[in-house]
């Protein structure tokens, strides 16, 4: 199974909205990038995810959810009242990927990004480079285990 991290204002999509819906599932969609779209179109059922609250007052990975529904053509695109509309998109060529995800758990305490930046191991995570912006983006094996031990007792 592979690992990924998915990045979401807290405001539009956070861990909280995950334990609140019904079977606490959302569909993750309205990726309008390609090399995101890219790596939704790679997630299968099973695949573990951090999610990362951005563009907020704590910002950080917050907790883990899961692949439940791998890639289909996201609905929203296909939605004019939708902001993620796209007028290129058709039903026989869509352009943009959706994914389900699942709750699995909160993580004990948010990870900020500053403490992820200084850990020995993570110097190759996307998310710690210099401009990287990706809302979507695989997280090694070896890095998965070094961030779950943040948080596990000593």
């Amino acid at each position: 199974m592979a690992k990924w991290l998915v990045k979401s204002e807290p405001s539009e999509c956070g861990i909280d909205d995950f334990v609140a819906a019904p079977g606490g599932v959302i569909p993750w969609d309205g990726v309008r990038n390609y090399q995101a779209r890219n790596f939704l179109a790679r997630m299968e059922e099973g695949d573990e995810v951090f999610l990362y609250h951005s563009s907020c007052k704590h910002i950080g990975i917050a907790g883990i959810v899961k692949i439940v529904r791998s890639h289909y053509p996201d609905p929203t695109q296909f939605d004019p009242q939708s902001p993620y509309f796209d007028s290129r998109s058709s039903a026989e060529k869509p352009r943009w990927q959706a994914v389900d995800m699942k709750y699995v758990c909160t993580l004990p305490r948010l990870i900020p990004l500053d403490e992820l930046k200084s850990i020995p191991g993570l110097s190759d995570l996307p998310l710690v480079k210099k401009g990287s912006r990706l809302s979507v983006m695989p997280v090694g094996e070896e890095q998965w285990q070094i961030i779950l031990h943040q948080v596990q007792p000593a």
